[in-house]
């Protein structure tokens, strides 16, 4: 590939229309520039739902929070030299973060200083892996471990779906539930992949209609105050301007903040190692080599969104699966994805209407991707045969849940204590390897995740 070795420039597939029967666009390919731009487009609305709403739950900025989706989707593929299609939207991983972080009376600046710290050591992780390879990352964060971690940073959620958002309207937040559970299980193709989206679209209209038949209702609000509102309240859309630079600040930094956000680095590299191995068998070009470079850009492109006041990034299984439809993977069409992504950030009445999202619509999708959240950890145990029989996994992972989903805390001083996600992440990471140590041989007789520093992750 030309252009300086950075993959920016395509040799053009076939005529440029369409793929032939069986074939695919690889990623230094591409199709003509309308239709590439079409696919940019469809990236966007791919990765939108999921990256809007978790600026909104973190508090954050989601102008801020696409605008750099775009700026870290560009960092990814320089780094990458083009060989690994990928968007880095906005992770979920830290909205239970961010929650707890408010909770102890943090502000915006102290979440993002926190999460700014966690994209550092993703990015020292992927320069670990590039030197000593893959292997490192099943030594040191095995399934049993990743699929715990994963699991409590999601059902860590549940209170925030409980007391916060579904007490603000909770006919509308069940209607949303049940709604956008019907669309993720009964919609196929690049519908289903937006799912949560449209349950998005169809509680904020829902709202919208129930004010003008039911008027105001007298529930909490965002404050947690029980006071007559209304459902929607679109008086920011209309003096927010249509073009403007969003909002920035600058991080704050926090050890007791850091310590409860550092934990989701283990998720953070599941989900890298996971895109990279899907990409590579999608494209039959095995990417093994781009791991390491791809963690390392991921924590660049957190540590330069969150430096600004914007979210983590991450690589987003909604536009693999976006790959996977259309059997396209050039990397023009995420750069024009990122283009877009750069325009919407540029437009602060989008970012009013996206404030503007009712609690109780918030309340009905999060049930569900909370949940969803919560179970990718099971399905890490599933997919590399995670046994629970066996006492070495099940009990620093029992322990660990538990202390991490229940708020159990281990105070140190007045003003230090661990708690949660933390406690529970180094309940199970300390506790698998104590126990390892000490346990007897036929105790740790399980299969590895990684082969010689290659793509063995899970060939089932």
């Amino acid at each position: 590939m030309s252009g300086g070795g950075l993959g920016v420039r395509w040799k053009l597939h076939g005529d440029g229309r369409v793929p032939e029967p069986g074939a695919v666009v690889r990623p230094d390919e591409r199709l003509s520039w309308p239709r590439t731009a079409g696919l940019g487009a469809q990236h966007v609305v791919a990765m939108f739902g999921a990256s809007f709403v978790a600026p909104v739950l973190m508090g954050l900025d989601p102008n801020l929070a696409i605008m750099m989706s775009g700026v870290a989707t560009v960092l990814f593929l320089l780094a990458t030299r083009g060989r690994v299609p990928s968007y880095l939207g906005c992770s979920l991983s830290f909205v239970g973060v961010a929650a707890i972080i408010r909770g102890q009376g943090g502000s915006s600046a102290t979440v993002t200083g926190a999460i700014l710290v966690v994209g550092v050591a993703l990015f020292l992780v992927g320069l670990a892996v590039r030197k000593f390879g893959a292997r490192i990352i099943h030594a040191a964060m095995p399934p049993v471990v990743t699929g715990a971690v994963v699991m409590l940073i999601g059902f860590n959620l549940a209170p925030v779906t409980a007391k916060t958002y579904w007490p603000q309207d909770q006919w509308t937040a069940l209607l949303t539930m049940l709604l956008t559970g019907l669309a993720v299980v009964c919609l196929r193709g690049f519908w289903s992949r937006i799912a949560i989206f449209l349950g998005l679209v169809a509680g904020y209209l829902m709202s919208w209609g129930f004010d003008r038949l039911f008027g105001r209702i007298h529930s909490a609000d965002s404050t947690g105050k029980t006071v007559d509102h209304w459902r929607l309240d679109l008086s920011g859309v209309g003096h927010a301007d249509w073009f403007g630079l969003p909002s920035v600040h600058g991080p704050d930094f926090s050890w007791s903040a850091i310590l409860v956000a550092l934990p989701v680095v283990i998720a953070l590299v599941a989900e890298n190692a996971g895109h990279v191995k899907a990409v590579g068998e999608m494209t039959g070009d095995p990417l093994d080599d781009k791991l390491g470079t791809a963690i390392a850009a991921d924590g660049a492109g957190s540590v330069l969104s969150t430096a600004v006041g914007g979210p983590a990034t991450t690589t987003y299984s909604e536009n693999i699966g976006v790959m996977a439809a259309t059997r396209v993977y050039s990397t023009a069409a995420y750069w024009a994805a990122a283009c877009f992504a750069l325009l919407f950030g540029l437009c602060p009445k989008f970012g009013a209407v996206v404030a503007a999202i009712p609690g109780g619509v918030l309340g009905g999708i999060t049930v569900i991707l909370y949940g969803m959240i919560g179970l990718l950890g099971a399905q890490i145990w599933i997919n590399n045969r995670v046994d629970m029989r066996n006492p070495l996994n099940l009990v620093p992972v029992a322990a660990g849940i538990i202390i991490g989903i229940g708020g159990v805390s281990l105070k140190f001083t007045d003003t230090f204590e661990l708690s949660g996600i933390a406690l529970g992440t180094i309940v199970v990471l300390s506790g698998y390897h104590v126990l390892k140590a000490l346990a007897p041989p036929h105790l740790k007789e399980q299969p590895p995740l990684l082969d010689e520093g290659t793509s063995g992750y899970d060939k089932t």
